[in-house]
């Protein structure tokens, strides 16, 4: 599995709609540090890099940005423009995140708190991790 897109509960609203995210229950594992990405200028990247072991809910606070995933194998891109929606990622999958909007905020739920040795930040090392050939 790529990503899974998960529809948060949507509290409609007149004054105002509210979502809301219960750890193991909407997202499926313990959050254990939340961060967001945002003043993202115009034609840059994030992300570029894979985990271990650590799993992640991504959610477009504010604006849009495209989430593409990569297995080793297949690749798959994802538009995140909805408060009410995050993309699932399992550990084992590439990610960047392209394509920012003006204003666009994006808030990462993760499984476990920050451990360098968990990141792979080369594509060619995470090819071999994951056992593919170029």
């Amino acid at each position: 599995m790529l990503g899974q897109i998960i529809k948060l509960n949507k509290i409609t609203d007149r004054r105002g709609n509210l979502t809301v995210a219960e750890q193991l229950k909407d997202v499926p594992f313990e959050i254990k540090r939340a961060y967001w990405v945002y003043d993202v200028p115009g034609g840059e990247s994030r992300g570029g890099h894979a985990h271990k072991r650590l799993y992640q809910l991504l959610v477009a606070m504010s604006g849009s940005f495209t989430v593409n995933l990569d297995d080793g194998k297949e690749k798959h891109s994802y538009l995140l423009n909805h408060p009410w929606e995050g993309l699932l990622i399992t550990p084992g999958i590439w990610r960047t995140l392209d394509d920012f909007s003006s204003g666009a905020v994006c808030l990462c739920l993760a499984s476990e708190l920050y451990q360098p040795e968990d990141y792979i930040y080369d594509y060619d090392e995470f090819l071999k991790y994951k056992g593919c050939s170029k």
